[in-house]
């Protein structure tokens, strides 16, 4: 089984910026999520995959992703409505691996989280600098949860708006 083993961070500079080595543009719909288990579509470069995540056990989570058509995924994406995100990720080399910054535009616009992935669990990470709280396995920053919220505290300011209008 294809394991995906990785950790977390919340980013606490841009002294990392100097660092990345390239970028890339992705943009990610959640399809369906249920107990822990995920799939997503994800558009990035000329690549376009459905992934399916099983729940965190630990550090570790199954992971299947496939090639897909470019047409299929953006049939996707129109199931995907309120469930999209943006973002660009940075590739930053690191002495315990690749770190891939990830930089949220629009609704999580503001949010940048760090991940490396790891070959085992017991890996020992040495944290640069610019690497903040871990957050691995916090419900919080699961995409699911973090976007929920923001569309939540979106939809709060705009009824106390409508309520200060009609006043």
């Amino acid at each position: 089984m294809p394991l995906e083993i990785e950790r977390k961070f919340l980013v606490k500079s841009d002294a990392w910026r100097d660092q990345a080595t390239h970028s890339e543009r992705l943009r990610d719909g959640l399809v369906a999520r249920q107990d822990g288990l995920k799939v997503r579509v994800r558009c990035y470069g000329n690549r376009t995959t459905l992934c399916v995540k099983s729940g965190r056990r630990g550090l570790s989570r199954e992971e299947f992703e496939y090639d897909i058509p470019r047409d299929h995924a953006e049939a996707i994406f129109a199931h995907c409505e309120g469930r999209i995100l943006e973002k660009t990720r940075h590739y930053v080399p690191g002495e315990s691996g690749i770190w891939e910054v990830d930089v949220y535009h629009e609704a999580l616009e503001g949010t940048i989280i760090a991940e490396i992935e790891l070959p085992t669990e017991t890996t020992v990470v040495k944290l640069p600098d610019w690497i903040g709280e871990e957050v691995t396995g916090d419900p919080r920053y699961s995409k699911a949860n973090m976007l929920t919220e923001r569309l939540r505290a979106a939809k709060v300011r705009e009824l106390r708006r409508a309520c200060l209008a009609s006043q």
